[in-house]
């Protein structure tokens, strides 16, 4: 089992980031310090649970976070800037702080740093989060010891639960359009209106007309999807939303 943290301190590391074209170090003091910080570790970038469900939750609800009173949050995996970086880019993660623990003295001071040697991976962090105020771990969740990549608790959803137990979650919304398209306009205005957040995917350069066709069974713009139902186009989107 691991051992959790929760009332100590995290320890004081410097992160060699690269920011453009420079090489810029930056200490857990600057991190953590006056701060509100939620931390969330991985086994690493570009890897499946990671890419698919880890990272882009917590990305999404960052704005609830921030309504909550956390300050930043940090995705902590055992490589280096580059691929960190890239992964950010790769991921459209704006809203996520990336930090490259390269030779893992960060996971190593958590206690979290394992061997995955037989995935070829070298040492790497154990999936967690964590809540820190000020330099000082308040909460911790730590998957299982058990065999595998274990994904159960150190998701987005469980650290909102324990950071806003009172916050209902929007149901996640889902809109298809095309470039130059007025309904689709008209749709993503009604959705704001309505103070409605939505994920917006482009025919042409997100999916394509034949996606849109076996998802939906139509081919015309914009389709809404809200909470995986779908509720079609703008007009409809309307009388939905005016219920």
């Amino acid at each position: 089992m691991f051992e959790s943290k929760e009332g100590q301190a995290v320890p004081q590391v410097t992160f060699h980031t690269r920011q453009g074209d420079q090489w810029v170090d930056v200490t857990t003091e600057e991190l953590f310090a006056n701060k509100t910080v939620i931390v969330f570790s991985l086994p690493g970038a570009f890897t499946p649970t990671c890419s698919s469900s880890h990272l882009p939750r917590y990305n999404e609800l960052a704005s609830v976070f921030a309504e909550h009173g956390v300050d930043d949050i940090l995705c902590v995996s055992v490589n280096d800037t580059f691929v960190m970086n890239a992964w950010k880019a790769d991921q459209e993660a704006e809203n996520i702080t990336f930090i490259p623990d390269g030779n893992g003295d960060f996971s190593k001071g958590m206690g979290m740093l394992v061997a995955k040697n037989d995935l070829g991976f070298g040492d790497r962090s154990w999936r967690y989060s964590m809540l820190v105020k000020d330099g000082v771990v308040v909460k911790m969740f730590i998957e299982n010891d058990e065999p595998g990549d274990p994904f159960k608790v150190s998701d987005a959803d469980t650290m909102l639960s324990y950071v806003a137990p009172e916050h209902k979650l929007q149901q996640s919304i889902t809109v298809f359009t095309k470039p130059g398209c007025p309904f689709c306009a008209k749709a993503k205005q009604n959705l704001i209106d309505n103070g409605l957040n939505y994920e917006e995917v482009i025919l042409g350069k997100d999916a394509t007309t034949v996606s849109l066709r076996a998802i939906s069974g139509r081919s015309t713009v914009p389709q809404v999807f809200i909470g995986g139902q779908h509720i079609g186009g703008s007009e409809e989107l309307e009388a939905f939303l005016a219920k």
